[in-house]
């Protein structure tokens, strides 16, 4: 009788958004991962399908919820439905630094990390969201208004679709951060594909 492999493949994600000239950090904290999605979009990375790899990093404001009092009440990553997103997306940027849409590729960029004999590999992306991006943000990180497009509370990383149809592979819900033209919003996000066998925490 033939064996059968079951070790099986674990993915899991971190993200730090921090601002890399006051060295403030904002949310340091682990992800929610949609493995329908993440399954398939490595099936059409292996299969060299031109699709299924991690192209943009989109960013929203609807995963809290703040009463007049201050509490905040966090929703639920969305890891389920094929056709998941986030609750509210205000704005994307392409992270893949081969594509010719990635505006500065030295400072968004993805790249993987291995060491040799351990059973894991991680991708590690790097998105900076500069000085005068996104356009039409607050001059500075003083806004009362929660609602606004560029106080972020959520973020996740979507694949590349030649359809464009992009499927939402993580999400992370967190206590809003506002982008304002005076501060630097750096997010570092590793997602780490590991065997079974020997967990490794990111």
């Amino acid at each position: 009788m033939q064996s059968k492999d079951t070790t099986g493949i674990h993915v899991e994600g971190h993200i730090k958004i921090h601002d890399p000239v006051s060295g403030e950090v904002f949310i340091n904290k682990r992800n929610a991962v949609h493995y329908e999605n993440i399954s398939i979009a490595l099936a059409q990375s292996l299969a060299n399908s031109g699709q299924g790899f991690i192209y943009e990093m989109g960013f929203g404001n609807g995963g809290t919820a703040v009463d007049p009092t201050g509490i905040i009440t966090y929703l639920t990553p969305n890891s389920s439905g094929s056709n998941a997103s986030l609750y509210n997306e205000t704005y994307t940027k392409v992270v893949d630094d081969r594509s010719s849409n990635n505006v500065d590729p030295t400072r968004n960029f993805i790249e993987t990390r291995h060491v040799t004999g351990t059973n894991y590999t991680d991708v590690f992306i790097t998105c900076l969201l500069d000085y005068g991006e996104p356009s039409g943000q607050s001059a500075y990180d003083t806004t009362t208004n929660n609602e606004s497009s560029y106080v972020f509370d959520e973020l996740g990383l979507k694949s590349y679709s030649s359809t464009g149809q992009s499927l939402l592979l993580t999400h992370v819900v967190f206590h809003p951060v506002q982008k304002s033209l005076n501060r630097l919003i750096q997010i570092d996000y590793t997602v780490r594909i590991q065997s079974l066998t020997g967990l490794a925490g990111v």
